[in-house]
């Protein structure tokens, strides 16, 4: 497969100037072209000004800024595209004008660049005829900003040949980008709901169902978001909404046409006005209606293979930041109840009837089969993604369910030589459900953390005891439960995206799923010791330095390297790695967590006062449930009087009953992500 080195993007708008700047952002060389100097310019411009938003809020630094703007040049010429891997156009929407430009850059970029289009109103075949290398064609379509939204729809057209999906999913992945596959159709999949779900909005305003702070507010309380439809409008500008409708309309029928007061509004050169105040009594009707039409539109586009549940639901929570997304609310809101929206929706509009799918659920009684755990067998390979990015891929029971039906049914394939882990979007793992344990808690539930941790560890074990390889690809953020699976594994596999952590204690747990036990069997105790007891997340080479990854290779190259290890003979595993030579950094640091120095870590008393690593990682510590760190520190010892690690493990699970009743573990978990907990030692 070919490695992508230099990008092109042509058109220097928000759009394309937002594509590069995240190619950019990827270690990638990037080309961005447009007709004139100024535009080119203004182009250059809105990345600096995107980064500069960023220094400010310190989510890169003044050096990190210059490298990335280091790594973006801008051309009036497609001749300076000649030798690019891939180029994706990000120009107006107009038909002719796509044409050509294909045309002129088939005749001079080399044979082996893939073209791709950000068209979102156009049929990728349609494109393609325009090009003497069909098979190198695909559409890539971003949604805005591109540089901060995570999502990617790929869209093979008929000819698109499968070298060119995998390089297309191999450069979302070194992008950062949560892709969906997605069949070239009409809107694709996100604003094939999303654009009729704005327009109902306006047509119930129209027809006098409601206002539009009404409309405004019902929208937001259902599906949890933060703007409505007219907000929404307003922000992208309420002709990209009228556009897409009249492009969906004249493939699909007049329910998709525009509202007749979206084009007034237009016509008149205004915006939605907001103002006014909600009427509560009008919510659930406004909401059933707004919800039908999605739950329309999503059921239609499975029944035409558009794209699949997962993806439709992926596309609404990270391209549209839904809470769920509408297979998942379907199953929330009962299959009968969305039944009957999607019914009473049908009765408003002449052209559309009940999808046959939807009433084979209804008569069955069923909730959608919903997959979070994605097995694919690509010869040697059984690759193992779990399919949950909006939720960082964090585990619950469906989740480890799902995972174990796939490690069995890898375990059965005889073709199969290594089981490769990953996680789809910018995480590996970001550890377990934490809703799940809160909400287990406050219904006096710990019976069923404890059976959920159990149920997880027998999964780890397979994968510990399986004779097939197991390989972790970590290319995001693993915490908790996450770094618990990959150290099930024998290979972990990293790019510098990569990171392994134990944060439990600062949330009033310690970890369930092996992280006591796996770290001291692999590392010993006194390294399990401070990464339990700190909590603190290690960058992939760090991580490597201690012992934890084995290989560590860009992102560009991962794949590579794991077919090699998956068929390769005598490689480096957790098993059979040896001694690691420790960095002069975390020698220290073991010495810090010996039997010697322990108490005084624990304490904070009898340290050097100048000891400077000593008093952060104290600090550190200070600031973790003491209960979990004093339930942890007797786990871990206790542990390492035992001769194998099956017993350790068992040991960790014996006493979550004990951390999971306290109520620190209520106050830390309850906590997450919204203030500093209060921890009582109780």
């Amino acid at each position: 497969m070919s490695t992508l080195k230099k990008i092109g993007v042509v058109g220097a708008g928000n759009m394309g100037s937002g594509i590069a700047q995240k190619i950019a952002q990827s270690n990638l060389d990037v080309i961005l072209v447009d007709t004139s100097e100024e535009c080119v310019q203004r182009g250059l411009t809105n990345i600096k000004n995107m980064l500069q938003e960023g220094v400010a809020r310190k989510i890169i630094t003044p050096e990190g800024m210059a490298a990335v703007l280091g790594r973006v040049k801008g051309s009036i010429s497609l001749k300076d595209l000649a030798d690019a891997d891939l180029v994706v156009e990000a120009i107006f929407e107009d038909m002719e004008v796509k044409k050509k430009l294909f045309a002129d850059l088939d005749g001079i970029c080399m044979p082996g660049c893939i073209l791709g289009t950000n068209t979102s109103s156009f049929l990728i075949d349609d494109l393609a005829e325009a090009i003497s290398r069909p098979d190198r064609f695909v559409g890539l379509h971003f949604f805005y900003h591109p540089a901060k939204n995570r999502l990617l729809e790929i869209i093979p057209g008929k000819q698109t040949s499968p070298e060119t999906l995998a390089i297309s999913h191999s450069f979302s992945n070194i992008i950062s980008k949560t892709a969906i596959r997605v069949a070239d159709a009409p809107g694709f999949a996100v604003n094939r709901f999303f654009v009729p779900w704005l327009n109902e909005a306006v047509r119930i305003l129209e027809s006098g169902g409601a206002d539009i702070p009404t409309i405004e507010a019902a929208a937001k309380k259902a599906l949890r978001i933060g703007m409505g439809p007219f907000e929404l409008m307003n922000v992208t500008g309420p002709p990209i909404t009228y556009h897409s409708a009249i492009s969906l309309a004249a493939k699909l029928g007049p329910f998709y046409a525009p509202a007749a007061r979206l084009k007034a509004l237009i016509d008149a050169n205004q915006k939605w006005d907001l103002a006014g105040t909600p009427q509560e009594a009008a919510f659930d009707q406004v909401s059933d209606r707004l919800i039908g039409v999605v739950f329309y539109v999503a059921v239609k586009m499975l029944e035409e293979n558009v794209a699949g549940m997962a993806d439709i639901d992926i596309g609404a929570k990270v391209g549209l930041r839904w809470a769920l997304g509408p297979f998942e609310l379907m199953n929330k809101l009962g299959i009968d109840k969305s039944y009957q929206m999607v019914s009473d929706l049908c009765k408003l509009y002449d052209d559309i009837t009940m999808p046959a799918a939807l009433t084979d659920q209804y008569q069955k009684k069923q909730a959608w089969d919903l997959k979070y755990v994605y097995l694919t067998i690509d010869g040697p390979l059984a690759v193992i993604t779990i399919n949950r990015p909006e939720a960082m891929n964090a585990l619950n029971p469906t989740v480890v369910n799902q995972l174990e039906q796939a490690v069995d049914a890898a375990e059965a394939n005889a073709q199969v030589a290594a089981i490769v882990l990953q996680g789809a979007g910018k995480a590996f793992v970001a550890g377990a459900d934490i809703s799940f344990f809160v909400k287990n808690i406050k219904n006096d539930r710990v019976d069923d953390i404890v059976a959920f941790a159990t149920h997880g560890q027998k999964v780890l074990n397979k994968l510990d005891d399986s004779k097939k390889r197991v390989i972790v690809k970590l290319d995001g953020l693993s915490l908790g439960g996450g770094s618990e699976l990959a150290l099930a594994a024998d290979i972990i596999v990293a790019t510098p995206n990569g990171s392994l952590g134990f944060p439990e204690t600062g949330i009033g747990i310690f970890p369930g799923l092996g992280g006591t036990h796996r770290t001291a069997w692999y590392l010993g105790r006194e390294l399990a010791r401070y990464l339990v007891l700190t909590g603190q997340v290690l960058d992939a080479k760090s991580a490597q330095d201690i012992g934890l990854v084995e290989y560590l290779c860009s992102p560009a190259e991962i794949d590579a390297k794991i077919r090699e290890l998956a068929t390769a003979g005598e490689v480096v595993t957790k098993s059979n790695r040896g001694p690691v030579t420790l960095p002069p950094k975390f020698a220290r640091i073991k010495e810090l967590f010996s039997d010697a120095n322990l108490d005084k870590m624990l304490t904070g008393q009898g340290l050097d006062p100048g000891d400077e690593v000593a008093a952060k990682l104290v600090k550190g510590i200070s600031f973790k449930a003491p209960l979990a760190v004093q339930k942890v520190v007797q786990v871990i010892d206790e542990g390492m009087k035992l001769p194998d690690l099956k017993p350790r493990l068992q040991l960790e699970l014996d006493n979550l009953q004990y951390i999971f009743s306290t109520a620190d573990a209520l106050e830390g978990l309850s906590t997450v992500g919204r203030k500093k907990p209060s921890f009582v030692g109780k």
